[in-house]
């Protein structure tokens, strides 16, 4: 079995090595568990872009020890231009999934940042911007190797993204020994720049080859721009006329104005309190709300052990409690008729943990809701954390590629409906619903832990296998993460929602489940399906642990 790594001066987890060691380079030179975040919260943009980028959305979750947790939404909301007439007008009766027009929403993640390096600047933290995104614009100025699940997730989707504007410039193979041509303007501030190398041979069209060297220089050039002249440049700055252009140009209603209305803010978290502690988590838009009510639920529900078939099905069946009120009520909090703290109260979860039958499968069968993220821990020598999640919705966003910044653009409004009566309607100047979001622990023994994990609709579900496990059950914590999970929900392309789940769970508590009604579908050994988590804890002593999940390409880095 895994060891969990331990350290005292500072550690940082995320799903790509590359993207740990950038904030432990920031932590060992004297930076914050911020600073470090930052510096790896870009570099994972330029390492793992089928994941997460520039062009997508963040959130955070930061506790100083004292006081309240702070929490930062960073979403971008949708254009003043998204009205449903532009769709409908086009023949469209729901919102495209990809393309220009998929990309509806302001890119909020570089505000977060910002947003992020004011509260360390509160710290005392001084490293330079520039310093920061050092890793990350070295990284896809000179290249990085192609992940497996990079090249796994670019043949999967290549039929769908590679007619959308810069996606096959960027993201496949060219003629063997020739680079792609980026054309990023000189007027716009940043240098004129060529985009993928290839060396590997491949047919043109090919998804890289895993271990290809994968360069994104255009998008270099926009983070040393940003290093120099500042993050606000992204929203008010030539970086930002530079996007606008763009968007404009390949059909995108996102315009200048709204990438100049746009900022970070503030969200005081939600929170939980149970037998062990108090978790905390982001509020609407985020389904940060169901992952606490998915705990509070399961913790009433009295399961003595892990892994066998009432820990299961206790926890999907709380998944489900959860996820019906967030499905009928989580949206842009301007809009929300009802306060989310009213489901975290003792009353409301009681009922529904009554509402469980402890033998049975209660009926399932609403619409998942899908994603692909990326989610970073770090905690300092000081005892600092952040939990921190990012995101561009589903794979490659909506595959636009900026070619002149080499931002790629996410899809986060097509969750969006055209329907004015639904719970999440388009409307203009309005915050998509998010999968995504970080969680938070403040343990009665003095213990600290952050951890969270990519993948939409299996989000609230692994946050509640890893704190259960590790917490309640006392599980190592690699052990925790690394365990077998199962994922409630509905995959792209399938007609129902099922709940699948890795064969290494015993046989016998797979045809228990079964027995019970749940509509099971076996999977295969540490399944991507399944997310790429992580955890951070810290003990009073000031001793960290930290754990990552073999299902990605991460490591946990400390010193």
């Amino acid at each position: 079995m895994l060891q969990t790594p331990r350290a005292t001066r500072g550690m940082v987890v995320a799903p790509h090595h590359l993207a740990a060691q950038a904030g432990l380079r920031v932590l060992q030179d004297g930076g914050n568990a911020i600073e470090a975040m930052v510096a790896a919260a870009s570099t994972i943009a330029v390492v793992y872009p089928h994941m997460n980028a520039l062009g997508g959305d963040n959130f955070w979750l930061i506790d100083a020890g004292d006081g309240a947790p702070i929490g930062i939404d960073a979403c971008g909301a949708a254009a003043a231009k998204a009205e449903p007439a532009l769709y409908r007008d086009r023949g469209f009766d729901r919102i495209p999934s990809r393309g220009p027009l998929a990309a509806n929403t302001v890119a909020g993640a570089v505000s977060g940042w910002d947003a992020a390096l004011e509260v360390s600047a509160r710290w005392g933290g001084r490293l330079p911007l520039s310093r920061l995104l050092e890793d990350a614009a070295s990284y896809a100025r000179e290249g990085v190797p192609v992940t497996r699940s990079q090249h796994a997730n670019t043949a999967a989707k290549r039929a769908e993204l590679e007619d959308v504007p810069g996606f096959a410039e960027t993201f496949l193979e060219k003629s063997a020994g020739l680079e792609k041509s980026a054309g990023l303007e000189k007027s716009a501030g940043l240098e004129k720049s060529a985009g993928l190398e290839d060396s590997t041979g491949l047919e043109d069209g090919a998804a890289p080859a895993v271990g290809a060297l994968f360069k994104q220089p255009a998008l270099a050039a926009t983070l040393e721009r940003l290093g120099a002249a500042g993050l606000d440049d992204f929203y008010r700055g030539e970086v930002a006329r530079a996007l606008a252009a763009e968007l404009e140009r390949a059909g995108s209603p996102v315009a200048l104005a709204d990438l100049e209305g746009h900022e970070a803010r503030a969200a005081a978290p939600l929170q939980v309190a149970l037998r062990a502690g108090t978790v905390y988590n982001l509020p609407p838009p985020t389904q940060g709300l169901a992952s606490l009510i998915l705990l509070g639920v399961f913790e009433r529900l009295g399961c003595r052990e892990a892994e066998g078939f009432d820990y299961i099905h206790g926890l999907v069946e709380a998944s489900k409690r959860a996820f019906r009120v967030r499905d009928a009520h989580i949206t842009d909090p301007a809009y929300m008729t009802r306060e989310p703290r009213d489901f975290l109260a003792k009353d409301a979860l009681d009922e529904m943990a009554a509402a469980v039958d402890p033998r049975r499968a209660a009926p399932w069968g609403t619409e998942a809701k899908p994603g692909d993220t990326v989610w970073l821990g770090a905690i300092d020598g000081a005892g600092r954390a952040v939990g921190f999640i990012q995101s561009l919705y589903w794979e490659f966003g909506s595959g636009l590629v900026l070619r002149d910044t080499g931002v790629l653009w996410q899809n986060r409004g097509t969750s969006f409906s055209l329907d004015a009566g639904a719970v999440n309607p388009l409307v203009p100047g309005r915050k998509p619903f998010h999968t995504i979001q970080p969680a938070l622990a403040r343990l009665s023994d003095g213990r600290r832990m952050v951890f969270g994990t990519m993948g939409g609709e299996g989000q609230p579900q692994t946050q509640a296998m890893i704190y259960t496990r590790h917490v309640v059950y006392g599980q190592d914590l690699q052990e925790a993460v690394t365990a077998p999970r199962w994922l409630l929900g509905r995959t792209w392309g399938a007609a129902t929602t099922n709940l699948r789940i890795e064969n290494r769970f015993p046989a016998e508590v797979i045809a228990a489940l079964i027995e019970a009604g749940h509509d099971v579908e076996v999977v295969g050994p540490f399944d991507e399906v399944m997310g790429h988590a992580g955890a951070l804890v810290r003990h009073p002593s000031g001793v960290i642990e930290g754990a990552a999940d073999p299902r990605g390409d991460g490591v946990v880095a400390g010193f």
